[in-house]
């Protein structure tokens, strides 16, 4: 099996990461409130769930996944292209939508892409790879709108940057969906993964498998949440869910809530304290890459020490630092404010990686192993409805001033680790050294470190 449109993919991604943060940022140069910012991020947090479950169920029919993919990157090139034509704040919003809507609902087909035709012993190697092609897509669309105003202003002049940007993005993705259209693989119909038991396997695989940088920036998955629900019996559930865990399930659900409060207002915040578009995303880079680096080692922390103590002091931290962040714009000197805002950041960052790793672990030793699965997918949707009830508070939190908006946020992630730090639990009895279970059907094989998760909200469009 040719392994060539992978490298496609991650030119595809590009355009993905490069658009993630380039069209808030035009939706401010249009004038753009704090209360749109936050209907920005909300309908693009929210909108790829439903696409996944769309998406997915789809290409169960094996002759649709080249198709869907192919289908995405058209739309992608397509709404790029079209967003710098608009100036009317709704319809980018809208067009903003429709670019998320196929991204996340695309997610799901391509894990079945990438593990067709291989043995199921080389699954996780498969999924582990096609991770990184688009991690390194992603950082390099951050990493292009970093470079891009010092280049695209001496090639195009400083009014036409933004736009000649969007073109290239559109451009990246354009080029993606020719370069898959030779390189997809065509497995032969039997090669295909279609058996109910295989599929059960590859979601226990995709609920393992560690972020990536883009998972670092935009911790929301709607391919984590379509595999995560994707065998969801509501009937397994009741009278499952005792006081801790339940007590957990609301706390995640306060913390994505403030993640997202914090993220949605924040490229509105970095303009108005004077920060130009490739220093905004030199710090969102920053603050990926913190997380990224850190996810190996955080992994192997957690399996030694309490981790309702990491979790809880992750986010204490965390939620002090996101109304410290409102504080870098009073500094005086740009210089200082942008190395202060860089270390704000990195640190947030930092932290996502603790609460990312903590987070599932938590949840697999809470939850009863018969109902594992469901347990797991009840977490990750809280994460995606979070991630849209808290954007759009985060923008209307904001039109009240940064602060309060960052606050607030600060605050719904303290009340977060507050419970957390209740679950006693956790610190000690069978439940605090249970084994990690299967993901996807409470399996309770152990395994050798605290699966990642990737349920949250943690940035526009949905860390």
């Amino acid at each position: 099996m040719t392994d060539r449109w992978l490298y496609s993919w991650a030119l595809g991604s590009v355009a993905f990461g490069g658009a993630s943060l380039l069209v808030p940022l035009y939706l401010v140069q249009l004038g753009a409130s704090p209360v749109q910012l936050g209907y920005l991020a909300a309908s693009a947090a929210l909108v790829g769930a439903p696409g996944a479950v769309l998406f997915g169920r789809l290409a169960n029919r094996v002759d649709s996944r080249r198709t869907l993919v192919l289908a995405t990157l058209a739309v992608v090139a397509l709404a790029l292209a079209a967003v710098p034509l608009l100036t009317d704040v709704t319809a980018v919003i809208v067009a903003n939508a429709a670019l998320w809507l196929v991204v996340g609902s695309v997610a799901p087909v391509l894990t079945m892409l990438v593990v067709d035709a291989a043995p199921e012993s080389a699954w996780s190697e498969r999924i582990g790879l096609l991770n990184k092609y688009q991690g390194y897509g992603w950082a390099g669309g951050l990493v292009l709108g970093t470079v891009w105003p010092l280049v695209g202003v001496r090639l195009v002049g400083a009014g036409s940057a933004t736009r000649a940007l969007f073109w290239l993005l559109a451009a990246c993705a354009g080029a993606s969906a020719v370069g898959a259209a030779r390189t997809l693989p065509r497995p032969a119909s039997d090669a295909h993964v279609t058996s109910e038991p295989k599929v059960r396997r590859i979601a226990r695989l995709v609920t393992n498998t560690r972020l990536s940088v883009r998972g670092a920036t935009f911790p929301f998955s709607p391919n984590r949440l379509y595999w995560t629900t994707r065998g969801l019996d509501p009937r397994r559930l009741r009278g499952r869910l005792d006081a801790a865990l339940t007590t957990y399930l609301v706390a995640a659900t306060l913390f994505f809530t403030g993640f997202a409060a914090f993220w949605a207002p924040l490229p509105l915040f970095f303009t108005d304290a004077s920060f130009d578009s490739g220093q905004i995303f030199g710090l969102y880079l920053v603050s990926s890459l913190a997380s990224a680096v850190l996810y190996e080692g955080v992994g192997r922390f957690a399996a030694r020490y309490d981790v309702r103590l990491l979790q809880s002091g992750a986010l204490a931290v965390r939620g002090v630092l996101f109304p410290a962040v409102a504080l870098v714009g009073g500094l005086g000197a740009l210089s200082v404010d942008l190395a202060v805002a860089g270390v704000a950041l990195a640190a947030i960052g930092a932290t996502w990686a603790v609460i990312a790793v903590v987070g599932t672990a938590i949840v697999t030793r809470l939850a009863p192993p018969a109902a594992r699965g469901e347990v797991l997918g009840v977490h990750t949707a809280l994460g995606a409805v979070a991630g849209g009830v808290g954007g759009v508070l985060g923008g209307w939190a904001a039109s009240l001033g940064y602060l309060t908006a960052f606050a607030v946020a600060g605050a719904l992630v303290l009340a977060g680790s507050g419970l957390v730090l209740s679950l006693r639990a956790l610190s000690g009895g069978t439940r605090a050294i249970e084994p990690v279970a299967d993901a996807s059907t409470g399996d309770d094989r152990p395994v050798d470190r605290p699966v990642a998760a990737d349920p949250g909200n943690d940035e526009p469009p949905t860390e």
